[in-house]
């Protein structure tokens, strides 16, 4: 029996290029497999035109409503001090009391003047009538009735001038009680009993602060001042600044604790000019301050809110930021990402920003895991529940920072 070698050969070859189409058919579909394992996903949030309300905050300097200086009006040496430093006094009430010896003196005197001067009116009327009499006779001369006449007309012009100097000498003895012209609290007191004051001191006595209602003033740029303006609404295209500022709504206070004042406040402009050194405008907000919580100097934060509507908002975390630049990834009909270079409003949260130029109602960026994109990597899109991506931030809005 003879073999076929060749035959067999054939057969040999045909099988090992079965063998091999096999082999590179599964090749390529692992490798199809491998490409699709390599597309990963990511949440992808489609934007919608939304209401959002943003602050703003600046820093402020805290004043009563009103602060007056206390200074003596006479001079002489403290001899009480009814009151201390941190006391809440009231309109009228003592704060010192000054030696009154020599004013007392100077008020006795100045009524006997006065005593002296009526008598002598007395006299001086007298002697007019006694000289009229005598002149309706032809006894004495006209000249001699009017010379007595003038000499009455002097002594009530001594009198009214008595009379003044006593007004004069009871006011100052009143000056040695230097009383508050104002409610509020006392200040500092840099005098003690027997020192030596005058209306010439350096320092005043204290300082009186009505912090019944308080202001908080602070600056705000140029900038701002227009980016508020264009976010306040108005009644007329010829609203002035002063009625915008007006139809504010009522603003809140940080303070030094980071804590919100219980009291909103209301704007106001505290100058209608613009500095042109620092390009700031100055404003105020008045706050009620009914349980005196609030104290001159003190410092705080006015936090203004502004309300947007049909912004375009997105998370501060679908961003990233390349030399001063801020960019998102938004994604393509295909599925794959682009690098975007966005402009946000200054006025941005915590959480959230609100985008002016880059990116409009429908588009779609990518919220997490931008670290791991280049421009053209294809995604696997998850979308984000938008309402809900909103909330969750807004929540972590009102949490206390640590």
């Amino acid at each position: 029996m003879t073999f076929d070698y060749s035959f067999s050969t054939g057969i040999l070859l045909l099988f090992v290029a079965s063998l091999l189409t096999a082999s590179c058919g599964s090749s390529d579909e692992q490798a199809r497999q491998a490409d699709s394992q390599q597309v990963q996903p990511y949440p992808v949030l489609t934007l919608y035109p939304r209401s959002i309300e943003l602050t703003s905050s600046y820093p402020a300097t805290l004043e009563g409503i009103q602060t007056v200086e206390i200074r003596p009006r006479v001079q002489g040496y403290i001899v009480d001090m009814p009151v201390d430093e941190g006391d809440i006094v009231r309109e009228g009430q003592i704060l010192f009391r000054l030696n009154s010896e020599q004013y007392e003196q100077e008020v006795r005197s100045a009524e006997a003047d006065v005593k002296a001067a009526r008598a002598a009116i007395n006299t001086a009327e007298d002697e007019v009538q006694r000289l009229s009499k005598l002149a309706e006779k032809e006894i004495i001369s006209e000249y001699r009735l009017q010379s007595a006449k003038n000499n009455l007309e002097s002594q009530q012009a001594a009198l009214a001038q008595a009379q003044a100097s006593l007004e004069n000498a009871r006011v100052n003895l009143g000056y040695t009680n230097v009383k508050s012209p104002t409610d509020g609290v006392m200040g500092t007191i840099p005098y003690r009993i027997g020192s030596l004051v005058s209306s010439t001191i350096s320092e005043p006595l204290t300082v009186i602060s009505n912090i019944s209602r308080i202001y908080a003033y602070f600056s705000m740029s140029e900038r701002e001042l227009l980016e508020m303006s264009r976010n306040v609404s108005t009644e007329g295209p010829n609203t002035s600044l002063q009625q915008q500022v007006a139809n504010m709504p009522d603003v809140n206070l940080i303070l030094a604790d980071n804590s919100t004042y219980a009291q909103q406040g209301t704007l106001k402009l505290a100058s209608g000019l613009i500095d042109r050194e620092t390009g700031s405008a100055s404003f105020r907000a008045l706050f009620p301050n009914p349980k005196e919580i609030l104290r001159s100097g003190g410092s705080a934060s006015v936090q203004i809110p502004f309300r947007r509507d049909s912004a375009v908002v997105i998370p501060k975390s679908a961003t990233y930021e390349i030399q001063n630049k801020r960019f998102v990834y938004t994604v393509s009909d295909s599925n794959t990402v682009q690098s975007t270079e966005i402009t946000t409003l200054p006025l941005s949260t915590k959480q959230l920003f609100v985008v002016e130029e880059g990116l409009s109602a429908q588009n779609k960026i990518v919220t997490a895991g931008l670290g791991n994109l280049r421009d053209g990597t294809e995604i696997n899109p998850r979308p984000v529940n938008a309402d809900s991506l909103y909330q969750s931030l807004t929540v972590k809005e009102q949490q206390p920072a640590d």
